[in-house]
């Protein structure tokens, strides 16, 4: 797949690796290709930089790892997104998100011309992202979102990055629920100063 990445910090640039090992072509999406955060992602392989709107013009799949706040005036920087998958990493944490809504993917839906929008990547930090191996056992992600043909990208995309399993938890209605587990998530990591962490699905 071709995927562009919006937000080359530390959760869309571990993405950005392991896709682009994984044989993707990774466009990372900057305001300046001459000057930005994650520069080194280049010497990845079948890794470029372009602008943001090129970016998403370019690519199949967009991703978007910026802090939430931004998350209207990425999606509204993105062009025309008809027939793209929108792939939402971001959490409101603390109340700080985008103006008018209470989580982001609801934002990014409010602000681009598709519906194909899933929440995932969001529920664990991105050390769990470059290593995603506890023991004898891989990780596990979650997902929600209406978006079906978003939903199988999405799978693929999280076993192509290490995952075992990405777990469906639900429609568009799961946006907060999928934000409110990662903030559990982050409340463990402060209350514990310890990231090295995971969940994972066990089933008898």
């Amino acid at each position: 797949m071709k995927i562009a990445i919006i937000g080359t910090g530390n959760v869309g640039g571990s993405l950005a690796t392991k896709w682009a090992n994984a044989g993707h072509k990774i466009v990372l999406g900057v305001r300046d290709i001459n000057n930005f955060k994650g520069q080194e992602l280049l010497k990845n392989p079948n890794t470029e930089a372009m602008s943001v709107p090129e970016a998403a013009k370019a690519s199949e799949v967009i991703l978007i790892a910026t802090p939430a706040p931004m998350a209207i005036e990425v999606a509204k920087s993105l062009g025309d997104t008809a027939g793209k998958i929108i792939v939402d990493t971001m959490n409101v944490v603390m109340g700080r998100g985008p103006e008018g809504f209470a989580n982001t993917s609801d934002a990014i839906l409010a602000c681009t011309n598709t519906k194909d929008v899933v929440k995932s990547f969001n529920t664990t930090g991105f050390n769990n992202i470059e290593n995603t191996i506890y023991g004898d056992q891989r990780i596990d992600m979650f997902m929600c979102g209406d978006s079906s043909n978003g939903k199988r990208v999405v799978v693929q995309l999280a076993k192509d990055a290490g995952f075992q399993e990405c777990h469906d938890i639900g429609g568009n209605d799961k946006f907060q629920l999928m934000e409110q587990f990662a903030w559990f998530w982050i409340n463990l990591a402060m209350k514990n100063k310890n990231r090295d962490f995971a969940f994972k699905i066990l089933k008898r």
